[in-house]
């Protein structure tokens, strides 16, 4: 279907603002209001007529002022012919090129797409696949005279709708080269067949798993289990989208949670058929009366034309064989991801022409510093970062910056100061701000410091709000007496060959219930615009724990007191301290947004919206992904779209020796990167957070073997699936 994009401009007023700030005085920090940097250009709106339209009671951002020059689209790349020089320049480098990255005339380029893929660039000693290097890899081969094709093997993803896009756009620019891209899907749903229908083919063992039953949204509820081990929790809300706080607090969705999620699932869903159909050459209705009819059986793609045909894998590259013209009896000429990331656009004569554009990226949970647990890539560390962006903003040599941002936010404080930051950048040079999967709470705090910001359709986005609360204690206090029960145990067995068994049953009983209350203390970890404490009081006199406090000062015992309720007077504070935060929020980003306070309030509330609605609602100025926001930049820069630039990674740093023995030790050892990230976050999880909640959208069947507590656990530490 499609959709009208209608540009307008709503130029910064500074009267206007200095008046709505002022009326919010007591809730916008006096530093801040004294030190703001001077107005950035005017951002240039998008506006997407979706279902997601101004909802009645909604007050939509209006246009005023002139009208700015309308926001360049661009695809994701375009294969041009090269000159005859560029060509013979080509030749001589390949020739001369090292054998780890020399590559056979005929190889066909073979990328599994399995997991997750980060929005970050890997180094040689990374595991995983990485979102730049994949969408390089496509351009680069189209261009490569020693590459006949893609052969992609789709498997389960991991990443969200924002990333699916990315890949998606490039496989259908690719095909624009006049090469081959085949696809191969063992095992797949919605967000897997989504990227497989862009491929020319798609090829799938008779044998596969495929379920294309619909899309859901789960959000669990934990208030039965707080019940059931002794423990209140206190909120208080700020907002009418507080899904977070309903996990705590409720045993059921509040029907504004459920308006919210409803919006965003009718997005995804119904982008996800349109896409189909237009694929498929068929109605919408046709493409959801086949959904209905509940897709199991492999044999039925192919009998509606879903798939080309079931072929196992290697019956598939025997074909490509005799595509590419291999006739001897070995195995298809290939070169997979990692070895094809090695080669650089220069050596294909695609490098890029002199001037230069940054690119900063920032992916995953924000910290203001880094932690003891730091690990490499393991999220937004403010005072580096900051230290890029400066690097950045101090030389002359950059035309234009791109920040890329993939983050359900984090730290407050950390986003405000890189807030600050990418604002005096903007001043010196045109900053665009390009939103991958989700960049939310403290990742949409980074972004609406930009003048224009790019988000995909699907990217989530907004909940401006902030938590604040010390659940920490709470998992120390339960994970400690897990420990000396254990102890208790052990010290009564009375033999060696039992004390070997209850050991490991006491130590698997321990890690459980650590996992269980690691799963309390996540949910509210991952909180939006939502004060609580733990009440704690029950608890204590279920395991006989016993708990003094001394004190000077009205409310020193405002955070330390988990043992009973809140006193009137302390509640009070509590909640102003929280309305503080979130006010200071929803004032900048009204400022930056160049909105009213009253505007910005009925968009805020902590509420996640999808690119495409908070296009509608002035939260995002253009739909698109990297290529989009680089076209942008060009245009900032008075750079010409057909001129060729190059792009710096400032964020792409050496791996340390430290960093290499850690993810061969963790590869050697199995040790899942989401838990050293959770570890981390722990860590540094200290005042205010602007945070996403975890909202997991998946399919309505779950992988065979897969552990109902794991997924649990998965659901709240990953912010999207």
């Amino acid at each position: 279907m499609a959709r009208l994009l209608v540009l307008r401009s709503a130029p910064y007023h500074r009267s206007s603002l200095s008046a709505a700030v002022s009326s919010r005085s007591a809730s916008f920090p006096r530093l801040a209001r004294r030190h703001l940097p001077s107005p950035l250009r005017v951002p240039v709106r998008a506006v997407e007529s979706s279902s997601g339209a101004t909802k009645q009671g909604e007050e939509a951002p209006l246009a005023a002022g002139e009208a700015q020059e309308p926001l360049p689209t661009a695809p994701a790349f375009v294969v041009e012919e090269l000159g005859w020089g560029t060509q013979l320049a080509v030749k001589l480098k390949m020739l001369v090129a090292p054998p780890w990255k020399r590559v056979r005339k005929g190889s066909v380029l073979t990328m599994t797409l399995r997991g997750e893929i980060s929005d970050q660039l890997k180094t040689r000693f990374s595991s995983g696949l990485s979102l730049p290097q994949i969408c390089e890899n496509f351009e680069k081969a189209a261009y490569d005279p020693r590459i006949s094709g893609i052969y992609l093997h789709i498997e389960p993803l991991s990443c969200g709708w924002g990333k699916a896009e990315e890949i998606r756009r490039h496989i259908v620019d690719f095909k624009k080269s006049g090469k081959f891209v085949v696809g191969y899907m063992p095992v797949g749903g919605e967000k897997e067949y989504y990227l497989a229908s862009a491929c020319a083919e798609l090829y799938a063992p008779p044998s596969a798993y495929v379920a294309l039953y619909g899309l859901t949204i789960q959000q669990t509820f934990l208030r039965g289990v707080l019940e059931k081990v002794g423990v209140q929790p206190e909120i208080q809300r700020i907002g009418r989208y507080k899904s977070a706080g309903d996990q705590l607090g409720r045993k059921s969705m509040s029907n504004e949670v459920k308006e919210m999620l409803g919006a965003l699932l009718d997005n995804i869903y119904g982008n996800w058929l349109d896409t189909v159909s237009s694929t498929q050459g068929k109605k919408k209705e046709e493409i959801e009366e086949f959904v209905n009819s509940g897709v199991y059986q492999v044999e039925k793609l192919k009998e509606e034309g879903w798939i080309t045909d079931l072929l196992y894998d290697d019956q598939v590259m025997t074909m490509l064989k005799e595509r590419v013209g291999q006739n001897d009896k070995k195995s298809l000429r290939t070169v997979d991801y990692s070895k094809y990331s090695g080669v650089r656009k220069s050596t294909l004569g695609i490098g890029g022409g002199g001037d230069l554009i940054a690119v900063i990226r920032a992916s995953g949970s924000i910290t203001r510093t880094r932690s003891g647990l730091s690990i490499s890539s393991s999220g937004i560390i403010a005072e580096q970062l900051i230290k890029k962006i400066r690097t950045v903003r101090e030389s002359d040599k950059y035309k234009a910056v791109i920040l890329r941002i993939d983050s359900p936010g984090g730290d407050a404080l950390a986003s405000d100061l890189m807030w600050r930051e990418i604002r005096l950048l903007a001043d010196s040079k045109p900053v665009i701000a390009s939103m991958s999967d989700v960049a939310a709470s403290g990742g949409y705090y980074m972004a609406m410091a930009a003048p224009v910001i790019v988000a995909e359709k699907l990217t989530l986005t907004g909940s401006i709000g902030v938590v604040t609360g010390d659940p920490c204690y709470l998992l120390f206090i339960l994970a400690k007496t897990r420990t000396s029960s254990t102890v208790r145990i052990l010290c009564s067995l009375p033999t060696i060959s039992t004390l070997s068994l209850h050991l490991f049953y006491s130590i698997l009983v321990w890690i459980v219930n650590l996992i269980v209350v690691s799963v309390c203390f996540l949910s509210y970890y991952f909180c939006i615009g939502l004060t609580g404490k733990f009440i704690l009081q029950k608890l204590y006199e279920r395991i006989d724990f016993h708990k003094e406090i001394l004190s000077r000062g009205r409310y020193a015992e405002l955070n330390a007191a988990d043992q009973r309720p809140l006193r009137p007077d302390e509640a009070e504070l509590f909640e102003k301290s929280a309305q503080n935060a979130y006010a200071s929020f929803r004032d900048k980003a009204a400022m930056s947004r160049s909105m009213s306070i009253d505007q910005m309030e009925n968009f805020a509330q902590g509420r996640v919206w999808s690119g495409q609605d908070a296009a509608s609602r002035g939260l995002v100025d253009s739909l698109g992904g990297f290529s989009q926001a680089l076209a942008i930049a060009k245009q900032r820069a008075k750079i010409p779209q057909d001129k060729k630039v190059r792009l710096v990674e400032i964020s792409k740093a050496s791996p340390t020796l430290p960093e290499i023995l850690s993810g061969i030790g963790g590869s050697i050892l199995g040790v899942d990167r989401v838990v050293k990230g959770v570890l981390q976050d722990v860590t540094s999880l200290n005042g205010v957070q602007a945070r996403m909640d975890g909202i997991l959208f998946e399919r309505l069947e779950n992988m065979p073997g897969e552990n109902q507590l794991f997924l649990l656990v998965k659901e709240i530490t990953n912010y999207f699936g």
